[in-house]
């Protein structure tokens, strides 16, 4: 058939929408249907009509108290099989539908503006990006992580099949790849606002800007093709199934479709923005525009509007006016344009525009290859004004306004942009806007008329609240409530020859002296343990306890020796340093004094390239509840932290940083340091992480079991954000370590965070958490590892 495969044609066009359609989503159920949701804050469920050509409203979800922008699909699971829809909006909302129902299951707050984007990835995982410069990753109805880093509105966000990878575009120019919730890697090119990323493969994504391109990228960072075509914004993007052709629409009133690389068809739609498009699954292209019709277009000459809806559309087409201002149709010079004559001559290219002269009226034509003709899209009409009626599409600064106004004050100065949503207070728009620019007052009511004329005095009531995000504050992990637990946590169960022993009889003696707990030689090979798992849920901190005194103040003494005038410590110095050793290593029942404490913070307190020897006291010196209770009160946590998490700066010292890590392991062991370790979780951490670029084994083991004594606390707390980022750092911590005891420790940090908590179970493998470890369940020596590897992909 000639048809098949070849130009695409109009289908149908739908009319319910009140005012733009936003946005659009191929559906699930019922098969062969979409989602549309617009600027009449109402989203719309359409199902392929079996007896035509067209599609039924099955019905009309409502949830947001303004405009919604954006909408996806969240695949099906055992709860709901049929899958949920989510919408974005103005209100700064989400909204959760199941198919079936017109008002949400749940509404997810937290975003501080417009949330324009969503993408939906697997195990129920959903990402958002908002105008508030944030992109926020949620699993059912909680966040759990929020992705920081672009300095403007995030305009598009997609999950990437390989677990963990997602991706984000910004009106600051510029498209972020993150990895379990970290920014691995930013693509510049885009010259203006990123508008739409599209997934082509598991490494190469598409991305539409409004600087009127469409970029090709690889994952690793290098832009393959950049497309031109389009002469305005580009709004949307989406891909054919299984083939890397596209389709894009945008502000120059078009849709096209792109195959091999060029633009081979060119839409023209009777509506100045064309907000966004979908390819169902038959290849059907669905776009919805600023005129509130939704128009589907198909090869297929089965699917083919009649002759007559056809004809109706071209004339609607032909009468529409384009306003030069655009650009869409390049400079336009009305005397230089020729007659109707000039239509005789066949087009060379699909979507070719001809301009012609016709009794004092200019009239813009295009061609069509598959019809051999040129057809009328519109008069072109002179300058619309100040009005702009644009429905929104105008961008100011990042953000999307009804109208962006040039004023100028007067002839010889500069002329000044004026931001107006229908939505805004005209008097209040003028008053902000004279303050802005440090203008006269007096131009208040002159500026508000000016407004109010412009906008032929459109308002709207809205009905926006302000939320606060009730799980992330200023949009960043902020520690939960958390009241560390009451337990008092037993020794360390990794003891004796650095073999797990299990079930052991907590020790109150930490062991001095002796060989390294956390590297030790023999693994645990008990029959049992392949049946029963004794590696998680930990319950108790694991601790850094060997020792050797002698040696530390050996060195101690000998860099005093070394040190500046104002740093030297006394011989009275020295011997209470060694009264306080003797006591916190349990060598003698005497309790460490105030004294003592000042002369260690004195020590601790030393240049970096000395400092160690004091903080290898400190590390052994926190385990005991006096000094505990001392560091970690709130009285004296906020130095002893700033001065912990100074040595973890991965350009410092590496023993300063092992020692550092170390002493925050041991604090866990009181209630008061694991309380504040809790209360700092979202600072430690983020610098903790930065230790993981020095390969070293002994600061990867000590990273693995800070990671791991959080995972015990979070397990006894049900912190969600908490253990989100505990997953984050497992992810990001396990692609770079080797050392075996290392990965065993992350191992059971993990299977402490998943166990008994089906949400953590998603978020892992939302996270691509299982691929990282699979290889370990085939480890040899030590067995501890496979053991512990394989009763967490249990629970995966």
């Amino acid at each position: 058939m000639a048809g098949e495969g070849g130009a695409f044609r109009l289908r149908c066009s739908l009319l319910g929408h009140g005012q733009d359609v936003r946005g659009l989503t191929r559906g699930l159920f019922p098969q062969g249907g979409f989602v549309s949701v617009s600027r009449d804050r109402t989203a719309r469920l359409w199902a392929p009509d079996g007896l035509n050509r067209g599609f039924t409203e099955m019905h009309c979800m409502s949830g947001h108290s303004n405009f919604v922008s954006c909408v996806c699909i969240i695949p099906p699971s055992d709860l709901y099989p049929r899958g949920l829809i989510a919408t974005g909006g103005n209100d700064h909302n989400i909204c959760i539908f199941t198919v079936d129902s017109t008002a949400p299951l749940y509404i997810l707050k937290g975003h501080k503006n417009t949330v324009c984007s969503l993408s939906s990835g697997k195990f129920g995982t959903l990402l958002s990006g908002s105008w508030d410069t944030t992109a926020k990753v949620w699993l059912n109805d909680r966040c759990m992580m929020t992705l920081q880093g672009h300095t403007a509105a995030i305009w598009a966000v997609k999950i990437l099949p390989e677990q963990g990878l997602m991706l984000t575009g910004s009106a600051d120019k510029t498209i972020k790849l993150w990895k379990a919730g970290r920014c691995e890697r930013t693509f510049t090119g885009h010259e203006d606002c990123v508008r739409g990323l599209a997934i082509l493969s598991e490494t190469e994504f598409l991305s539409c800007a409004n600087d009127a391109s469409v970029r090709r990228w690889q994952i690793s960072g290098e832009c393959l093709q950049v497309y031109y075509g389009h002469t305005n914004y580009i709004y949307s993007i989406s891909v054919f199934p299984q083939c890397k052709d596209f389709v894009t629409t945008g502000e120059d009133r078009s849709l096209r479709i792109w195959k091999q690389g060029e633009c081979a068809q060119t839409i023209r739609l009777p509506a100045q923005s064309v907000w966004c498009c979908c390819v169902l699954d038959n290849g059907d292209i669905v776009v919805g525009a600023s005129d509130g019709i939704i128009r589907v277009f198909t090869e297929s000459l089965e699917r083919t509007a009649s002759a007559e809806e056809i004809q109706a559309f071209e004339n609607e087409l032909s009468q529409a006016s384009i306003d030069p201002k655009t650009g869409d149709l390049g400079d336009i010079n009305a005397d230089d344009l020729p007659g109707r004559e000039h239509l005789k001559d066949r087009g060379t290219r699909d979507g070719q525009t001809r301009l012609i002269k016709d009794n004092g009226k200019v009239e813009a034509y295009q061609w069509s290859v598959s019809e051999g003709r040129w057809i009328k899209i519109g008069d072109v009409v002179g300058s619309a004004g100040a009005t702009q009626q644009t429905s929104g599409k105008v961008l100011f600064e990042g953000k999307e306004y009804d109208y962006v106004f040039t004023i100028d004050v007067n002839e010889s100065g500069p002329s000044y942009k004026l931001p107006y949503n229908i939505t805004d207070d005209p008097w209040l728009s003028a008053y902000n806007f004279l303050q802005k620019n440090d203008l006269n007052p007096m131009f208040l009511d002159q500026v508000a008329k000016f407004i109010m004329d412009n906008t032929k005095g459109q308002t709207l009531l809205s009905s926006s609240a302000q939320f606060s995000d009730p799980f992330t504050g200023a949009g960043r992990y902020v520690p939960g409530s958390s009241s560390g637990s009451n337990t008092i946590p037993g020794a360390d169960p990794f003891t004796g020859a650095g073999r797990y022993v299990p079930g052991s009889a907590s020790n109150a003696g930490a062991p001095v002296g002796g060989v390294d707990p956390y590297t030790g030689m023999g693994a645990y090979q008990s029959a049992a343990a392949k049946a029963e798992n004794i590696y998680f849920p930990k319950k108790d901190a694991v601790t850094f306890d060997q020792a050797n005194p002698t040696q530390i103040l050996g060195k101690l003494k000998e860099l005093n020796g070394t040190a500046a005038e104002e740093h030297k410590l006394t011989e009275d110095d020295l011997i209470i340093l060694e009264k306080l050793l003797s006591a916190t290593c349990n060598t003698s029942a005497e309790t460490p004094t105030a004294q003592q404490l000042q002369t260690l913070w004195r020590a601790v307190n030393w240049p970096e390239d000395i400092v160690f020897p004091a903080l290898d006291i400190l590390r052994l010196s926190v385990r005991h509840p006096t000094v505990n209770e001392n560091f970690c009160s709130e009285k004296e946590h906020v130095q002893f932290i700033v001065l912990l998490l100074k040595f973890l700066n991965p350009k410092g010292k590496q023993a300063n940083q092992l020692l550092a890590l170390r002493a925050l392991c041991n604090c866990f062991v009181s209630h008061a340091g694991e309380k504040l370790m809790m209360e700092q979780r979202d600072e430690i951490m983020t610098q903790a992480i930065e230790t993981k670029s020095g390969n070293n084994k002994n600061i990867h083991i000590a990273l693995a079991t800070l990671t791991l004594n959080y995972a015990v606390c979070l397990h006894k707390v049900n912190n969600v954000e908490g253990k989100a980022q505990c997953l984050s750092v497992i992810s990001t911590v396990m692609e770079v370590v080797q050392d075996l005891e290392a990965v065993f420790r992350l191992l059971v940090a993990l299977g402490t965070l998943i166990s008994d908590d089906t949400n953590a179970v998603q978020l892992a493998k939302s996270l691509g958490v299982d691929s990282q470890i699979k290889k370990y369940a085939s480890v040899s020596e030590p067995a501890k590892v496979k053991e512990c590897c394989r009763f967490v992909l249990n629970l995966l």
